[in-house]
């Protein structure tokens, strides 16, 4: 942040200023802050948006001058982000008053756009005032809250270039806007009864049903005590909701969701309806903040839920309300009696493998056959925006901490800033991941990240992320230099990455997907340049030599631009590829052969046609892959104790595993080590290993089975022992003090804090995820972050024009 020089005159001195505010300073209330500030402290002049910041023209004594540059940072306004403030000496011109002029065009780095944030306190106040004139108003908001992102075309962000601009403001939301002192003052999202948004129940088939306010309302919540499963329109998409208190709903949703098992989010009333459901502890700062996420927490044993909303998991998703429209949901939904829920299931609105539903038309069309009800209101969305998901747990420093697992509303588009200096031009394009799919643009040394697009296996997924990008990039108005993509060569995102590629005439950088994840952990971290030993455990992700990786300790080096593989985990078979994946058993069963085991441990999870068929393929050396995934073997252990052995939904196995580990932890009383017949040994090849075998041996005993949540725990123990081991030998070696957790697999808090509190015991400093997910939704950043380091290293000849990491 640049300050003015210290120019030691005198106080009462007129002086002038010409002040560059860049930052999340558009649509967060920044000018009018500018302009109340003027006037309290007498100065004159004006400000005004452009493309790339906010631009003030400050006159008046010089004391008052510094009060006024103290203030525009220390008093700024809640939803503002200042990253720069550059202060210019002018002519004094004599000018009087303050003014907000009209937006201008500007030229270099645009700034940056405010993530949407939930209703704040004043307006829920106003909307539940009878005598205020925005009483029950569904879409009442100012400049400290409501939706940016999800309403932005293009910038400056003025309503012209929002989804607001069809609403024309009636004489008093237009007597707010223009007023200086007023909390609407330049806020582009406002409206009311008269000039605003509207809300409309239709049909599946679009037949309207109510298009007054409160006869929509009246019939939705009806709908709801009724059991009906509707689709809401919301900041960034279509939610599915449904009474969570009632299973004969959430099994409704299931069926038409196809979604058989994997848990709902639920969207509780308010702060105490959630201490009801779950045991909240110090995360209610983050379930209150503006960008109100899903939580992941504890289940109370008596929550007021139906079982089947998170079946076989000993957490709940919740959040909470954060449109007005959700607090008029909740208002007119009494809580406490049978059909009168304060606890809403709220998932996205999509059939399972799809991206959320955010178009009207396309919402009737994909959600016709899920929804009774469909509840809507006329402003677009223009940038769709899932909610975003947090779980909790000790994994920093041992202490309680948010987790990310999805970043999206409430966080996207704010960017992650790179260490290092990049070239002036530097500008890279990232495709991300397959699955969890985010994509990332980095610009002025910066990465801004989409939100969550989700797995790009379905047609409507792919266009989703074309759409998404091509947003992005029209947005920012830069054109890629690279384009960073997986080696992977069935990937979509990559597919996609090398299309646009050859389009623009630019250079392809391929970064190998743990080489990705653990770049991603140190630029979260400002640490890319350093050398880090990265252990990055995951399901699945192309291995350089052919095979499928996801067992990997990495050294990070040459500012994040390189990798060396030091050690991974011994080989799992993987049978069938994508088929071994959905059916953990028959990884199960190769792997106990492979260690020399019987089947005899499997005999109830497996048919008799399967245990044929993959006896056959152990003896014939045939019909699997070779795998390093700890993904993998989480699967194993999770079938050989009789936890899962078919999934429904990605990484079933290892979160129910994780789930009972967690209900032997608490079951065994003081600090418990792996016994000796629980082992997983160190071999210390040219390559050193974690050998799998002796530990699935022991987890076909009976005696493993027999108390399978304390063996559950005993293998996260067994396997946080191994890896911390592997981990500080190769550090050691390799002269490093910093070791990475990333990867899918660290979404497991028990295996993170084991591994966590064993290394730092040890002496090393030990990172973790805090702003993006340790699973492929960070994978983008990662990419971003590999492909600007080779960019910086080309400006001084070190590198030549392109890297294939895998050749």
């Amino acid at each position: 942040m640049t300050s003015a020089p210290s120019l030691h005159r005198p106080t009462a001195e007129i002086c002038r200023q010409r002040i560059v505010v860049r930052g999340v300073v558009q649509g967060v209330g920044f000018r009018p802050h500018v302009a109340r500030l003027a006037a309290a402290l007498g100065v004159s002049g004006h400000c005004l948006n452009d493309a790339t910041s906010v631009i003030i023209e400050a006159e008046g004594p010089a004391a008052a001058l510094a009060n006024f540059g103290a203030g525009l940072v220390g008093q700024a306004p809640p939803m503002a982000r200042i990253d720069t403030v550059d202060i210019a000496e002018l002519l004094p011109t004599g000018s009087i008053g303050f003014t907000i002029e009209a937006s201008a065009d500007g030229t270099g780095a645009r700034t940056l756009v405010a993530p949407d944030a939930a209703v704040c306190a004043d307006c829920l106040a106003e909307m539940s005032d009878p005598t205020d004139r925005r009483y029950r108003h569904p879409f009442i908001t100012c400049t400290n809250c409501g939706p940016r992102f999800t309403i932005t075309r293009d910038l400056p962000y003025d309503r012209p270039q929002t989804s607001m601009a069809p609403f024309a403001m009636c004489p008093a939301c237009a007597s707010e806007y223009a007023d200086p002192t007023d909390r609407r003052h330049h806020a582009q999202p406002i409206g009311c009864h008269d000039c605003g948004p509207r809300l409309t129940l239709r049909t599946p088939d679009g037949v309207e049903l109510a298009a007054e306010t409160e006869d929509v309302l009246r019939a939705a919540v009806a709908a709801l005590r009724g059991g009906a499963i509707l689709a809401i329109k919301g900041i960034g998409g279509y939610h599915l909701a449904c009474d969570a208190t009632s299973c004969t709903a959430v099994e409704v949703l299931r069926h038409r969701k196809h979604r058989p098992e994997q848990p709902f989010a639920l969207m509780a009333r308010d702060l105490a309806t959630a201490r009801s459901l779950v045991d909240i502890g110090e995360a209610a700062d983050l379930l209150t903040s503006s960008a109100r996420p899903i939580v992941l927490l504890p289940a109370r044993p008596d929550a007021p839920v139906a079982s089947c909303v998170a079946p076989g998991l000993d957490e709940l998703g919740v959040m909470l309300p954060y449109t007005p429209l959700h607090h008029l949901l909740f208002a007119d939904l009494p809580d406490g009696s049978p059909g009168a829920p304060g606890v809403l299931v709220m998932t996205s609105g999509n059939s399972s493998g799809e991206p959320i539903a955010f178009d009207d038309a396309d919402a009737l069309s994909r959600l016709s056959g899920i929804a009774d009800l469909f509840l809507v209101h006329d402003r677009e969305i223009v940038v769709p925006c899932e909610d975003s998901l947090f779980a909790w747990g000790p994994v920093a420093r041992g202490a309680a901490a948010p987790v990310p697992m999805r970043r999206s509303r409430g966080y996207a588009p704010l960017p992650i800033t790179l260490p290092g200096d990049l070239p002036d031009d530097a500008v890279v394009l990232a495709a991300g991941a397959e699955i969890k799919n985010t994509f990332a643009l980095t610009r002025d040394g910066q990465v801004f990240l989409s939100g969550h697009l989700g797995d790009l296996g379905s047609l409507e997924a792919r266009r989703a992320h074309q759409a998404a990008t091509s947003t992005m990039l029209g947005f920012h108005q830069v054109t890629p230099q690279v384009v960073a993509i997986d080696p992977h060569p069935s990937y979509a995102a990559s597919a996609w990455g090398r299309r646009r590629a050859d389009d623009l005439g630019i250079a392809i950088e391929e970064v190998q997907h743990h080489h990705a994840h653990l770049a991603a952990l140190a630029a979260e971290h400002g640490r890319l340049a350093e050398p880090i030993l990265g252990v990055v455990f995951d399901g699945t992700g192309y291995g350089c030599d052919g095979t499928v990786w996801g067992g990997e300790f990495l050294l990070l080096g040459d500012g994040g631009a390189s990798t060396e593989r030091v050690g991974h985990l011994g080989a799992v078979r993987l049978p069938g590829a994508d088929a071994g994946v959905r059916n953990p058993v028959r990884t199960a069963a190769l792997a106990v052969l492979a260690a020399g085991g019987s089947l005899d441990v499997l005999a109830d999870q497996l048919t008799p046609e399967e245990r044929q068929v993959l006896s056959s393929m152990a003896e014939q050396d045939t019909g699997w892959v070779l795998t390093s995934s700890v993904g993998r073997l989480f699967d194993v252990a999770s079938a050989l104790l009789g936890v899962r052995g078919r999934i429904s939904y990605e990484a079933q196995a290892a979160i129910e595993l994780e789930a009972l580990a967690r209900r032997g932890q608490t079951e065994v009383a003081g600090a418990i080590e792996p016994p000796p017949w629980l082992p997983m040994r160190v071999h210390a090849d040219e390559l050193p290993r974690l050998d799998p075998d002796p530990l699935v041996l022991a987890l076909s005993r009976p005696e493993a089975r027999a108390d399978a949540p304390r063996s559950a725990l005993l293998f996260h123990l067994a396997l946080a022992e191994a890896t911390a081991t592997l981990a500080g030998v190769q550090a050691q070696a390799a002269g490093v003090s910093t070791i990475g957790l990333t990867g899918g697999v660290f979404c497991n808090r028990l295996l993170t804090e084991a591994v966590r509190s064993r290394l730092a015991a040890s002496g090393f400093e030990v990172l973790t995820h805090r702003e993006v997910p340790p699973n492929d939704g960070g994978l983008s950043l990662g990419q971003a972050a590999v492909a600007a380091a080779r960019l910086r290293l080309r400006s001084t000849t070190k590198l030549g024009s392109t890297t294939k990491e895998c050749d």
